[in-house]
């Protein structure tokens, strides 16, 4: 009996976690390649390449459920890097807390998809939020503060009902809330000081907010009076003065959610007209007022109609007849009545469009009277459309094929847009860039047909092809050609122990292919066409690892270059002078691709925080180093594992060190760095035939002579 109570004891203080074995394999996976995406390091106490049970062992910040791991602890533990690119894998992950740490990037895209609570705050993350956090129906507490994140919130927060803290403050946000905002029922605590988010915050009228802090952004209009007795921090914005405007007449009035004899705003309407009686036009007559107007002016449309050609009338009843042939929803009837109700020449102009475009089926038509500028000349519209060499998809059309722009098909995010990978009933692949509207503010419809004409015209085995686009409700996208092994940047500072690394050869070959893209940009296009916007994460690879250069010709769709040099300032990219002017030239592109030019060889970020401060910024800390044999050789990424030859590398340097240098007028143009490639490439093959050269133009470039030491090559 002794022997069975024992037994029972020991199997009740058994750890279960040896019941159900060793810890999940994916949660293994994804905790390893975290480990190695941070650097290795030591403060992660148990945390290794190779480790077997996570939950098995005493790992720092590692809080397991059984075999699976349900939370990562890691704040304040001085962690640089990033976080890796496999989080999704932690399908049980409950709580991930990273904040106070020095982590850098974008967030990544893929995170944990069941997590509850997610603390990214106080670190130097950059980008915007994920479109991920949309799927993240579970989670309640959001907090990615004092980040340096930017640009507008997506319209993506629709899902998350059971959220009820979000702190998105101390970041660069800007434009309006977006109205997705207003489902988050849940939603008890809301901080959004210290943005640039501008515009009304109405959307956030009717949440469960009991604190909500707005101070120190660019908002406007009136607050609404559910918030006023609420937790409320409003200083640092430009709010309306002055009572809030009435709605307007046509809306229902507010009697049905107010209590009888008690108008909207709480004061009884007896106390004003004794006895109860009403005073002012109630709905019925507003409602009389406006059947009149109606009535006189279907008597003034109808004697206009009177005067007309009958062949006119016609071809009105005609087009009439098609507008009528499909249902029309409440809003388009009161807006074809407006229509018809209006003055005779903007009658004319809507029949003269009806009449040019017959044969298309109704709903077609329909559009054309929810266009918000359909007073332009529809005749120039569709010329200029007939015009651009490009296939023009419509929005349905690109929806089958991203699956709605799903997040399985998101490939990454631009400084105008994101991209996804669209799979045609032909079995084509291509990518879409779906253009962030707050980003081009002031862009019109017009404005993005000329981009896409000029685009269009982009012909060159480096420069990624357009092949269509859409122009739909409001909507910009651009359909380019798809490259399977996708951009530069993630080749370099992404890979992982399964991927290989670039050969020496195949770097001189993508600097090569890119020199000659920038070349045709800079030198054959007329006008000369300046990027603004260089770097490798828009160099795409195909499936030889030959380059491919995208974004071709978006720099004149960008409204103002400041805007875009605030979008790349820090990034390690941008030309001396553009930082101080915010003016991009053919020059400050030769020096972004001098940057370029200075990844392949060291494989490092052009901006790297993680690093040692001298080490940051990569031109400051590898330009000096660059006619320095023995530090150049140290300088090699060890991705290469001295797999170089030691003449190529050291005529590499001497183009990086051309391009990269501070002045503007020293640094040469594209052709004369594709000649110094193409030459450098031959010599790389053969061995033979410029040593002298190069020797002579090391020491040119010491007395920075300028465009002519380049002859020599």
């Amino acid at each position: 009996m002794l022997e069975v109570l024992i037994l029972v004891a020991c199997i009740s203080i058994w750890d279960p976690i040896w019941v159900n074995g060793a810890t999940n394999q994916t949660d293994v996976s994804a905790l390893q390649n975290m480990f190695t995406s941070l650097g290795s390091p030591p403060q992660l106490n148990g945390w290794s390449t190779n480790m077997a049970d996570p939950c098995g062992q005493s790992l720092t910040g590692v809080v397991c459920s059984g075999s699976s791991v349900t939370e990562l602890k890691l704040s304040a533990l001085g962690l640089n890097g990033n976080i890796g690119f496999q989080l999704a894998s932690l399908a049980s992950l409950k709580n991930l807390d990273i904040s106070s740490n020095n982590l850098g990037g974008q967030i990544p895209f893929q995170l944990p998809p069941n997590v509850e609570r997610l603390n990214l705050a106080r670190n130097q993350f950059s980008g915007n939020i994920p479109y991920s956090v949309s799927q993240m129906t579970s989670i309640k507490y959001l907090d990615v503060s004092h980040n340096q994140l930017q640009g507008q919130l997506d319209d993506m927060f629709g899902q998350l009902s059971n959220l009820s803290t979000m702190d998105l403050s101390f970041n660069g946000f800007r434009g309006n809330l977006p109205e997705s905002f207003s489902s988050l029922s849940s939603l008890n605590a809301m901080y959004l000081q210290n943005n640039q988010l501008t515009g009304p915050i109405d959307v956030l009228a009717n949440l469960p907010l009991e604190n909500l802090n707005v101070a120190n952004n660019n908002f406007t209009g009136w607050i609404p009076a559910q918030l006023k007795h609420k937790n409320l921090q409003i200083d640092g914005n430009s709010w309306s003065s002055g009572p809030a405007p009435p709605p307007p007449p046509y809306t229902p009035p507010p009697s049905r959610r107010t209590s009888p004899g008690e108008r909207s705003d709480g004061s009884n309407s007896s106390s004003n007209n004794g006895g109860g009686k009403k005073s002012g036009i109630g709905g019925g007559g507003i409602a009389g007022i406006i059947i009149s107007i109606l009535v006189v002016g279907a008597i003034i449309a109808f004697f206009l109609l009177r005067r007309k050609p009958k062949s006119f009338l016609n071809e009105e009843k005609l087009n009439l007849e098609l507008s009528f042939t499909v249902p029309l929803a409440s809003n388009e009837v009161k807006e074809l009545k407006s229509i018809q109700t209006s003055s005779s020449i903007e009658t004319k102009t809507v029949e003269s469009s009806a009449s040019f475009n017959l044969k298309p089926p109704p709903m077609d038509r329909l559009k054309s009277f929810d266009e918000d500028d359909f007073s332009n000349k529809p005749v120039i519209k569709r010329t200029d459309i007939a015009s651009i060499n490009a296939r023009v998809y419509s929005i349905a059309d690109l929806q089958i094929a991203t699956g709605s722009f799903s997040v399985e098909n998101f490939i990454g995010e631009g400084s105008i847009g994101r991209v996804y990978r669209a799979q045609f009933d032909d079995g084509k692949v291509l990518a879409v860039k779906k253009v962030d509207l707050s980003a081009l503010p002031n862009q019109t419809s017009e404005d993005f047909l000329e981009a896409v004409s000029n685009i269009a015209r982009l012909h060159h085995p480096n420069v990624t092809e357009l092949v269509g686009y859409c122009c739909e409700h409001g909507q910009y996208l651009l359909v380019y050609e798809f490259h399977k092994n996708g951009p530069l940047h993630d080749f370099l500072h992404l890979s992982d122990e399964y991927s290989r690394p670039l050969t020496w050869n195949t770097r001189v070959k993508i600097a090569l292919g890119t020199a000659r893209a920038l070349e045709y940009l800079h030198e054959v296009c007329s006008p000369s066409i300046v990027h603004k916007n260089f770097k490798s994460a828009n160099i795409l690879l195909d499936k030889e690892l030959n380059p491919h250069l995208s974004d071709c010709g978006l720099g004149s769709f960008v409204p103002n270059a400041d805007q875009a040099s605030d979008q790349n300032t820090g990034s390690g990219y941008s030309a001396p002078e553009v930082a101080m002017s915010g003016q991009y030239t053919l020059k400050s592109d030769v020096y972004s691709f001098g940057v370029v030019m200075l990844e392949l060889l060291t494989g490092r970020k052009p901006f790297d925080s993680s690093r040692p401060r001298s080490e940051q910024s990569l031109v400051r800390w590898a330009t000096p180093q660059l006619h320095d044999i023995d530090a150049l050789a140290k300088m090699v990424d060890p991705a290469l594992r001295g797999l170089y030859p030691p003449k190529s590398l050291s005529r590499f340097a001497d183009v990086v060190a051309l391009c990269v240098q501070s002045e503007p007028e020293f640094r040469p143009p594209m052709s004369e760095v594709v000649e110094a490639l193409t030459r450098k490439r031959t010599c790389f093959k053969w061995g033979t035939g410029y040593d002298a050269k190069f020797m002579m133009m090391r020491e040119q470039m010491q007395c920075k002579v300028g465009k002519a030491q380049m002859s020599c090559l």
